[in-house]
């Protein structure tokens, strides 16, 4: 199919199909006129690309893991993989998002919120130690 139709049922436009070709996500063929001409594949790959996009993935994560989802024996435990690894990260950077939030919090009653840590921390020991 040509760009444009595949521009229409995928809801992208035909700047970000050219895109996604150019860093290798999706191929084209040319036909002898010039047109570029897109498989039948390209639209569910394009929907797995917004709805990885969607998930929190990255394009470049996307092409890299792309190819060995679609050629592992079984795909879904290979995207069950992934997901798993990003769930990982996402508990991570919620946990750092809470330590923050704690910090945050306990700033923002005090005389001076900005105070920089050393300082922070040596009031703090001689509070303990009296």
């Amino acid at each position: 199919m040509r760009i444009g139709e595949l521009s229409e049922r995928s809801g992208l436009s035909r700047d970000a199909i050219r895109f996604y070709e150019r860093i290798g996500l999706v191929e084209s063929h040319r036909s002898p006129n010039g047109y570029r001409d897109f498989g039948d594949e390209t639209l569910p790959w394009l929907d797995y690309v917004r709805t990885a996009q969607r998930l929190g993935f990255s394009l470049a994560e996307i092409a890299r893991h792309g190819a060995e989802v679609r050629l592992a024996p079984d795909p879904t435990a290979a995207l069950s993989a992934l997901f798993a690894e990003r769930i990982a990260a996402v508990d991570a950077k919620m946990a750092e998002l809470a330590a923050l939030r704690a910090e945050l919090a306990e700033r923002a009653g005090t005389g001076c919120p900005l105070e920089p840590d050393r300082v922070r921390s040596a009031r703090a020991g001689s509070r303990r130690a009296g």
